[in-house]
């Protein structure tokens, strides 16, 4: 596709904690192998201003890797420290630079992902609240961080915010969002059926509405299997954590009310899945869409006409399994949401149905539609979600009997994979489950994967349990859905210390314990991404990124090489990473990435002393 769009001619800025943390004040509080959203060119102006910003942040970018936001207090705290010399580090207190620990780093081992000798240094043992800096001789000190026992709570918050930021069909007020106020865009009272989609009861052309959910990534289509597991992750973070919620006000639209602000932001796109099922006979559309991604644009000045595109069984069973978790999660809220748990159990169960009686039909995109495909011609792991979550909230034995459980491992969820969603929910509620249910064949299921996540941080000089063949698109996401499965597992049985350890390695990783010194949610930690590719975030002419979106991180594929005028600093995995604009490989955002970023956080928050 030729660049139809503005160049982005952004200066790029660093936001601190302290400066994001002002913002939430004020604010309240693509994924997978799915096909570029532009291939939009970048010009020169980024070149000269990512050399000179460069220059100007080099004394934020330090040798020495660690979270960039902090840690609790007694949770495990591991810098990655390149192999020098020196076998020693020292802590100080950066209030009266006082020495805190010394210790001893570990001998030197090479990470096969970025090719780098390095050593560690574990300071776990300090559990003080307070600011430090971890000095090694012939380095220097790092960038200080954080011992705090709300560590985690204004990311937690920036990265649900973030879904209210990507809301379709309303318009942001200042109110509620900022500096990153904007008009309304993407009504979605007036979409049509596309051919593929047409029945008899629902002709080609047929003009139906759904309005309201998330723009899905960086692009403002809207598709409902990438929601599924999006949406259901921010419910399950509710749903094992409800109390860490409660409390929370985001200060979106609805905080007013008396339901936890996550589950407000989660209904948001509720709704609008409940539009995309036909009435007639309980299937769901694959997509609400434009016919081709729109240029870096404001939502309100893409006006092409949208489509309602092919019912597939994959989407079905994701709107099944999500409608059968919502049901039983917000049953506590009936006054609030009078018979909607109702509902969306009526609609799970016909969805459910629909797909039992179409079981093969896989989403083919439509000559005439070049947005996004998320296909899965596999929906086996569809079948066993959706049974899964169905069992649990109707207490229904044959819900258990179709999820066929000894035939059904568990993996590292994405959203073409998503099996281990439900032996996560099992976990949860085990205690409420019927004899039918192998409550040993479902802690095994979770402890043998998390077992087999902690081995690779065991063999990793990094500390941390990512391997070459995990730097996928949106290799960020695949680091912290092992991290949510680490936790799963970890609430069953918490003298199992060393998954929670890993879990938190893996945030550690995503806050800045990595290769390219980044901290890779926008606004929080010391240096993160200024140009994601996010249309909002290009267009709306503030200087860098809307703040709480996990960029995808490094994807040694680069599908995006040949539109960016700007190289990639390096092909090794864990370095392939540009802070560009035209890098939808590397540096789009997505809904089924940040949720993940949700959970994780919540869930360390909660679980680590």
């Amino acid at each position: 596709m030729q660049n139809t769009t503005t160049p982005n001619t952004k200066t790029t800025k660093y936001l601190s904690l302290v400066a994001l943390s002002s913002i939430l004040l004020a604010c309240g509080g693509g994924g997978g192998t799915k096909p570029p959203s532009t291939t939009m060119s970048s010009t020169a102006s980024i070149a000269s201003s990512s050399s000179s910003v460069a220059s100007s942040t080099a004394a934020l970018t330090t040798l020495i890797k660690l979270n960039q936001i902090g840690y609790k207090p007694s949770a495990e705290k591991l810098a990655v420290i390149p192999a020098v010399a020196a076998t020693t580090f020292t802590v100080t207190k950066t209030s009266d630079n006082s020495v805190v620990l010394t210790g001893n780093l570990s001998a030197a081992q090479t990470w096969a992902p970025a090719e780098e000798s390095v050593k560690l240094a574990d300071f776990s043992s300090i559990t003080a609240v307070g600011e430090y800096t971890l000095t090694v001789a012939g380095i220097g000190k790092s960038a200080s961080f954080k011992i705090a026992t709300n560590a985690y709570d204004a990311l937690n918050a920036g990265a649900i915010k973030a879904f209210y930021f990507n809301r379709a069909s309303t318009a942001l007020l200042e109110t509620h969002a900022g500096v990153y106020k904007r008009a309304a865009g993407h009504p979605g009272t007036k979409v049509y059926i596309h051919k593929s989609a047409a029945t008899v009861a629902r002709p080609e052309g047929t003009i139906v509405s759904a309005p309201k959910g998330w723009y899905d990534a960086g692009d403002y289509n809207l598709y409902i299997v990438n929601s599924g597991i999006s949406t259901y992750t921010l419910l399950a973070a509710y749903e094992h954590h409800a109390n860490y919620f409660k409390t929370q006000n985001l200060n979106i639209p609805e905080s007013a009310d008396a339901v936890p602000d996550v589950l407000n932001e989660a209904m948001w796109n509720l709704e609008w899945m409940l539009a995309m099922q036909d009435p007639n006979d309980g299937g769901v559309y694959h997509k609400l869409t434009s016919k081709k991604f729109s240029g870096m644009v404001m939502p309100e000045a893409d006006t092409s006409d949208r489509f309602m595109v092919q019912k597939a069984t994959a989407a079905t069973l994701d709107f099944a399994a999500v409608m059968a978790a919502a049901s039983r999660i917000y049953a506590p809220y009936e006054s609030t949401y009078p018979g909607l748990s109702t509902k969306m159990l009526k609609a799970a169960k016909s969805a459910y149905q629909w797909a039992k009686a179409n079981p093969a039909i896989y989403y083919v995109q439509p000559s005439d539609i070049s947005t996004g495909a998320y296909d899965d011609g596999d929906v086996k792991d569809e079948f066993a979600w959706a049974a899964a979550e169905l069992y649990i909230t109707t207490k229904d034995d044959t819900y258990y009997t179709d999820l066929k459980p000894a035939t059904v491992t568990a993996d590292v969820p994405a959203w073409a994979g998503v099996k281990s969603l439900g032996w996560i929910s099992l976990a949860h509620n085990l205690s409420s489950l019927t004899s039918a249910a192998d409550k040993a064949l479902i802690k095994n299921r979770l402890d043998v994967l998390a077992t087999t996540i902690v081995a690779k941080k065991t063999a990793s000089a990094y500390g941390v349990p990512l391997v070459n063949s995990d730097f996928i698109w949106g290799s960020n996401s695949v680091a912290l859905n092992q991290a949510m499965m680490l936790l799963a597992a970890y609430t069953l049985d918490n003298s199992k210390t060393d998954y929670l350890n890993a879990a938190q390695s893996l945030l550690d990783y995503v806050l800045g314990r990595n290769p390219t010194d980044f901290s890779y949610v926008t606004g929080f930690g010391v240096r993160t991404p200024q140009h994601i590719h996010h249309r909002p975030s290009d267009a709306d002419g503030i200087a860098g990124s809307i703040p709480g979106f996990l960029a995808g991180g490094p994807n040694p594929g680069q599908q995006d090489k040949k539109d960016c005028s700007v190289p990639y600093p390096s092909n090794l995995p864990a370095k392939s990473y540009l802070d560009d604009t035209c890098s939808y490989a590397s540096n789009e955002i997505a809904i089924n990435w940040n949720a993940p970023l949700v959970y994780v956080s919540a869930a360390l928050q909660v679980l680590t002393p």
